[in-house]
């Protein structure tokens, strides 16, 4: 059976609504995905049927509480194929899920830290400030492996890398990353922030120690996420935030921790959209990531034949190299100039800036690029609007 995005697409109600007469077209999938209504119900359900606290409530709505939530976890146990329950810390982004872990492994002054030179801020900054504290930070480049291998020493506790770049699709080779890393005693972090919404990820097989993952990013609501993290590791790292649900038992100067992962899920949680984001999780495994991977895959590759020869694309020009993200400037205009005529001439809507990478545009003396990222309800005649209205920047430019 094809690929049928027309079908997909009738399961996103914004889809479905027109503003000022012209419907919507999405490229900002790799900021934030849109909604099904299967997880919009997911969520409602919370609200309408059993609105209550969880792990501490014995009353009937507590305990159907305590249930969706265990399922939700092994649901996103299934999907990115951890070893057990456990494994699972339920966060509210990658953000979050990312500074649990660089904080958490007790580093100390004389340790070392690796990252690429093409890390998110949320990976950036806690490494940043763990040098403040005397641990040495240090950087090598983006893909480059006989560049880490140089820089990694034994010193090297943590090798904390994005899986997929954010900023222009590329995708890091992880798996020698870790292998590496690995041989060499140190513990590897992966940010799989854009990685996880587009790709089969199973956690086993890949062998990282940690994986980083937003829900809002996978169809899931917005404050949500999730850390996987290998038992024996999880039962080592000292919680980032304490208080209710991470203990059990307190006395006035001794506490005595939960087991995991429940200790790093403090205070009452965002019950809704862990639902929310378990039905993500269901929503794209019933319409399988290799597929929506494909079809990114396609419309990138639309879009950088229809533009190579207008616009400077950053990355490499093979589309099949990018994911679905299509990173680009136009000469004599700014990023968010472009993102501004296409929101306002076509209701193209896309990301423009550092995209929370200042780091890399710094280095490389540019301000930013304009970013149009694609998902699994976006079109073919999507992309040749698109093409369509750059190509109206162009002649107006000159």
């Amino acid at each position: 059976m094809g690929y049928n995005v027309e079908k997909i697409r009738r399961d996103f109600p914004i889809l479905q609504k027109l503003i000022k007469g012209r419907p919507v077209i999405y490229f900002d999938n790799a900021c934030q995905s849109l909604r099904p209504v299967q997880v919009i119900e997911k969520i409602n359900q919370y609200y309408n049927d059993f609105p209550a606290c969880g792990e501490r409530s014995h009353h009937k709505l507590g305990k159907q509480v305590d249930s969706a939530v265990a399922e939700s976890r092994k649901t996103l146990r299934k999907f990115f194929n951890a070893k057990n329950d456990k494994e699972v810390v339920f966060t509210k982004n990658t953000t979050e899920a990312l500074n649990l872990v660089i904080n958490g492994l007790g580093l100390k002054q004389g340790d070392s830290v690796m990252s690429s030179d093409k890390e998110h801020n949320s990976n950036l900054l806690p490494l940043q400030f763990l040098s403040k504290k005397g641990v040495n930070y240090k950087q090598f480049e983006f893909g480059n492996i006989d560049d880490f291998q140089e820089k990694l020493d034994k010193e090297t506790k943590l090798v904390s890398v994005v899986h997929v770049s954010n900023m222009d699709g590329t995708v890091n080779p992880v798996k020698e990353i870790i292998k590496i890393a690995h041989d060499n005693g140190s513990l590897v972090l992966l940010d799989g922030a854009q990685s996880a919404p587009h790709k089969e990820i199973n956690f086993k097989k890949l062998g990282c120690d940690f994986f980083a993952a937003s829900g809002h990013k996978m169809l899931g609501p917005s404050g949500t996420g999730v850390l996987l993290a290998k038992e024996k590791l999880l039962e080592q790292l000292n919680p980032l935030i304490v208080g209710g649900s991470t203990v059990n038992e307190t006395t006035y100067t001794t506490y005595e921790f939960e087991e995991i992962p429940h200790r790093f899920e403090a205070g009452l949680q965002n019950y809704a959209g862990i639902m929310g984001l378990a039905e993500a999780a269901r929503y794209l495994e019933r319409t399988g990531l290799k597929r929506i991977e494909k079809h990114e895959q396609n419309l990138n590759r639309i879009a950088t034949e229809g533009l190579k020869d207008k616009v400077d694309i950053l990355g490499p020009e093979d589309a099949e190299k990018r994911s679905g993200i299509f990173s680009f400037n136009i000469k004599k205009m700014g990023p968010h100039d472009i993102a501004i005529i296409m929101d306002q001439g076509a209701n193209i809507m896309m990301r423009s800036g550092a995209h929370c990478d200042h780091s890399w545009f710094n280095a490389h003396n540019m301000s930013g690029s304009a970013r149009a990222s694609f998902y699994l309800y976006n079109t073919e005649e999507e992309i040749r609007a698109f093409i369509k209205e750059i190509n109206k920047i162009k002649k107006h430019l000159g």
